[in-house]
């Protein structure tokens, strides 16, 4: 592929990976009203806008994760850094998961984790899977990277006026194969760990057999 989309692919990366995202130290560590929550989210969250008219997170939104259980009751209103936290967490899912399963992947954190007088809390949660996201991001850019050269090899017996456009096509078919592939994980991960929890409660629930009652005779 020409160097024009080679720069573009290298610039997009190298600002995707030097872009902070929010630090555990910037969320505020006192309440917050719905207006102060939503403002925050786009001061900080505004760069991955794709459109300027994009919206981060509105209060239809945030009401919405409250009603369906994925973001616990705010107190009179106020909304706290572990409501900040779990909001940012449900911000980057929404766009590749359904709200179901970030409620499945999330209930287990705020049941056992929130406003809990624990070593470990959301805060401690988020500050350690933000440490592991800086640390990968370098491995995904690598990643895709290799995927961009993998393509610009493809379709080498192909016209030179077609062959641009089909390198350029393999090189998404990768990228959202990839993202297929990875959802796919994620969406079976989930499905499994219901049956199992599932099939935990219903030998549980078994009856005990000295207490069945004898049929008449």
């Amino acid at each position: 592929m020409n160097q024009t989309n080679t720069k573009l692919l290298t610039d997009i990366l190298r600002n995707i990976a030097s872009t902070p995202h929010v630090r555990p130290g910037e969320v505020p560590d006192i309440d917050l009203y719905m207006d102060q929550v939503t403002t925050f989210m786009d001061e900080h969250l505004g760069s991955t806008r794709r459109y300027p008219d994009d919206k981060i997170l509105t209060k239809t939104m945030i009401n919405n994760y409250t009603k369906k259980k994925l973001l616990p009751h705010p107190t009179k209103k106020r909304y706290s850094k572990e409501h900040l936290l779990l909001l940012i967490f449900i911000y980057y899912l929404k766009d590749f998961l359904p709200l179901t399963d970030i409620r499945a992947i999330l209930s287990p954190i705020t049941e056992r984790f929130f406003e809990a007088d624990d070593s470990i809390s959301i805060e401690s949660i988020y500050a350690e899977a933000y440490e592991l996201s800086k640390e990968w991001v370098n491995n995904i850019c690598r990643d895709i990277m290799e995927s961009w050269h993998a393509a610009s090899n493809s379709f080498e017996d192909c016209p030179d006026k077609d062959r641009e456009t089909l390198q350029f096509f393999s090189f998404i078919c990768m990228l959202s194969f990839d993202i297929y592939l990875k959802k796919q994980v994620i969406e079976q991960m989930l499905d499994g760990l219901e049956t199992a929890d599932h099939s935990g409660k219903d030998e549980s629930q078994e009856p005990d057999p000295s207490e069945a009652v004898s049929p008449s005779a």
